[in-house]
């Protein structure tokens, strides 16, 4: 983390910003509330926690990812230190700060109103249309990014105004003193006091959660209990069917072909533990209901980064 924070500090001095936002290992990456301070997460921080955050969750922050990232937290630290969240204009251009934060939205793929840099898991390249805040945190980071070429980029778009006016502020900048500085951090290591066993074991019990609900619901509407002499299991359906669904959701829902394959997973799973069936004899017919069913919340979660009734 040092070379890349250490980057970034170049970064902005390029920019001639006289500013350094400080660093913080906690359990995710973020800045408190109104504090630019950045919180980073732990794993991060020593190469054999990051070998167990790989080992346990199948990924790691890539460097370049990793700088993304920090040009975005960035951009939400000095939004904080100079309380550009109360200028007028920044509110014309990208919303009121105290609009409500929602863990979930319906972004806009193809709106030209926003830049596009966070590759989100959930939301693509959309993650500006969250909240004013994150809109203009990633403003600021396309901004920042060497040779990132916005001025032709988005010539056409109307998130050219609000790169414009980043441009300008952060000139300004240069002779303003910060309005804040610290403030309360939000789960300190110091303050984390679990075993890393229980750390893992809750994020596995909530993404086991996750799979559940909304999902289990749709499968058994597929799937529901009925008698026959020749039974087949749902699962071995799902299973001869991947390659052709993957290729189906994957073209109609937008999503990549890793989240694709994560949800037929998970469907996969999940039919097996509960144990659903169908008539052999109705096999035509639940090919074509399943695909409907796996498009269907393939696009609800690329709308709104979950599985929701």
């Amino acid at each position: 983390m040092e070379s890349c924070i250490q980057r970034l500090y170049r970064e902005l001095s390029i920019r001639g910003l006289d500013f350094e936002p400080e660093f913080y290992p906690t359990d995710s990456w973020g800045c408190p509330d109104e504090v630019p301070i950045i919180g980073v997460p732990f794993y991060l921080t020593d190469r054999r926690l990051a070998r167990i955050e790989e080992e346990q969750t199948g990924e790691i922050e890539s460097r370049q990812l990793i700088m993304m990232l920090l040009r975005h937290e960035a951009g939400h630290a000095i939004n904080y230190a100079y309380r550009l969240h109360r200028d007028p204009e920044w509110v014309e251009l990208f919303g009121p700060f105290s609009r409500p934060y929602r863990d979930t939205f319906r972004p806009n793929p193809f709106s030209r109103q926003f830049v596009r840099h966070i590759t989100h898991h959930q939301y693509g390249r959309t993650y500006a249309q969250k909240h004013p805040d994150e809109d203009f945190a990633e403003t600021f980071a396309v901004w920042l990014t060497p040779r990132s070429g916005w001025r032709r980029r988005y010539r056409n778009w109307p998130a050219l105004r609000k790169l414009q006016y980043v441009d300008a502020r952060m000139k300004a900048l240069r002779d303003e003193v910060p309005k804040c500085t610290g403030g309360k951090l939000c789960t300190p290591v110091e303050d984390m006091d679990i075993l890393l066993a229980e750390h893992y074991g809750n994020r596995a019990e909530r993404y086991r959660e996750a799979a559940q609900g909304y999902v289990d619901d749709k499968l058994r509407e597929v799937f529901p209990p009925v008698r026959g002499r020749t039974m087949l299991p749902a699962s071995a359906l799902l299973r001869r069917q991947r390659e052709e669904l993957l290729r189906r959701v994957t073209y109609w829902s937008g999503l990549s072909e890793g989240e694709v394959g994560a949800l037929l997973s998970k469907l996969e799973t999940r039919a097996d533990d509960l144990g659903l069936q169908f008539p052999q004899r109705k096999l035509t017919a639940k090919v074509l209901d399943v695909t409907v069913m796996v498009t269907s919340l393939a696009v609800d979660f690329a709308y709104t980064g979950r599985f929701t009734g």
